[in-house]
């Protein structure tokens, strides 16, 4: 994963699936981290957030304004 930074924290497991998809869907390279550690059932989660989305920082720009969509929808339900 050499070229990539850390973008932003996710909130949850379902905005990590859509963003996944919708990434994958673009071809824009990144890798989704979850912050679950199984020895602190969670506990991590609760204080960091769900995870991470990293990428190459020439796509930060582009990711965040997904994930602005992605939690506008969420709060229109």
């Amino acid at each position: 994963m050499e070229g990539f930074v850390k973008i932003l924290v996710l909130e949850n497991e379902i905005e990590a699936k859509l963003l996944e998809g919708i990434l994958k869907e673009k071809g824009i390279p990144h890798f989704i981290r979850s912050y679950h550690d199984t020895a602190y059932d969670g506990l991590f989660q609760m204080v960091t957030g769900w995870g991470e989305i990293l990428a190459p920082s020439s796509y930060k720009e582009e990711i965040e304004e997904i994930v602005e969509e992605i939690r506008k929808n969420e709060d229109e339900i």
